[in-house]
């Protein structure tokens, strides 16, 4: 099993690492090491499907312009389910493939971070809040949020391999230079370049030279957006929120927080499955576990949400400005097309990497 393929603690129950798009979609029925992974994203996926149609449903979407935060963010809640259990599925079909199916399922993620923001700003914010300057530009930095971090996220895992994946890169001509000077020397002084300081200029994956480092970056992408969405919350939680905000939605909102600090240690931690290597291999390791309080996080943020804008209407109605279709069309337009951009050059940057150094770098 190559070392992309791998995951810390888990021993077994690896597919094939160059399965068909066929083979991939059969092992939803089959017990491998990704089987919950898919299925914990997979079923949620659908309720909140149902949840987002049903609210459709009972809404007048042309006339009603208070509900579109909320569709908007219902509708990115079912995106990244989605996302992520297609890329747990398909990911084992080639190296490239895992790739760019986890940039997909971070655009995925940011989407969502993104119709959280917009859910936020229309429904969730404290008194003292609505109408300043941070309310005026609350998303739109949400959405350069979104974009650094869906690139962020990406480069965690090709680090300088997307940087230096042409035959002019800088890091190999420095190579390069060093092997030539070698030769002209001829001294043990310059001896060539110690492999370390080969691999440190030759193209190479973040994630397989330092994994440490590519997971605090992964780490960060996510954490630093779901920090500046929920600055309201955390201004109702612990300071003064004002009279319109102290309502049911508060319990909610601290249980998201929590579910939300739970599913970042599993992430984070590779616990259970670090202490004991192999045992934990099909049920209960940590990325299930994320998996689950992430969707659990999820659904209590809807609650959340949706409490805040019915038992807040009036307020909200009289007092705040609510963002114009056009703001709302024009945040997840600028969100999908640079994080597009984003996907689409890390991906090709996969295919420029010279394949015998791929290979070489990889098992």
């Amino acid at each position: 099993m190559t070392r992309v393929f791998h995951e810390q603690g888990i021993l077994f129950g690896y597919r094939h690492p160059q399965s068909s798009a066929t083979a991939c979609i059969l092992s939803l029925f089959q017990m491998t090491n990704e089987t919950l992974n898919i299925w914990t994203h997979l079923l949620p996926f659908w309720f909140f499907v149902w949840r987002f149609v049903t609210t459709l449903y009972v809404t007048d979407v042309q006339n009603d312009s208070y509900s579109w935060p909320l569709l908007v963010y219902m509708s990115t809640s079912c995106v990244y389910p989605l996302a992520s259990s297609c890329a747990h599925t398909f990911s084992s079909m080639s190296k490239n493939a895992r790739h760019i199916c986890y940039f997909l399922d971070y655009g995925a993620v940011n989407l969502f971070s993104l119709g959280s923001a917009i859910a936020y700003s229309a429904y969730t914010f404290p008194d003292a809040l609505v109408r300043t300057t941070f309310y005026d530009y609350y998303v739109t930095l949400a959405v350069l949020n979104t974009i650094v971090s869906t690139g962020l996220s990406c480069y965690s895992r090709l680090g300088f391999a997307a940087g230096e994946a042409d035959s002019f890169a800088p890091g190999e001509a420095l190579y390069q230079a060093g092997e030539m000077l070698s030769q002209v020397a001829g001294s043990p002084w310059f001896g060539g370049w110690p492999e370390p300081a080969r691999a440190s200029f030759l193209p190479v994956f973040l994630e397989l030279q330092r994994p440490r480092l590519c997971k605090m970056l992964r780490v960060l992408a996510f954490a630093y957006p779901y920090t500046w969405d929920s600055l309201p919350i955390f201004y109702r939680l612990f300071l003064f929120p004002g009279e319109s905000a102290q309502n049911e939605a508060t319990v909610y909102h601290q249980k998201h927080m929590v579910l939300t600090l739970l599913a970042s240690f599993f992430y984070s931690a590779h616990l259970p499955e670090r202490l004991a290597p192999g045992c934990f291999d099909y049920i209960g390791h940590s990325h299930q576990l994320f998996h689950v309080c992430v969707i659990l996080a999820t659904h209590i943020q809807m609650e959340a949400i949706l409490l805040d804008k019915t038992l807040r209407k009036e307020w909200l109605l009289a007092n705040s400005r609510a963002l114009s279709f056009p703001q709302i069309a024009g945040a997840i337009l600028l969100c999908l097309i640079f994080s597009l951009i984003n996907i689409i050059y890390f991906s090709a940057a996969l295919y420029r990497i010279p394949e015998p150094e791929l290979r070489k770098k990889e098992t």
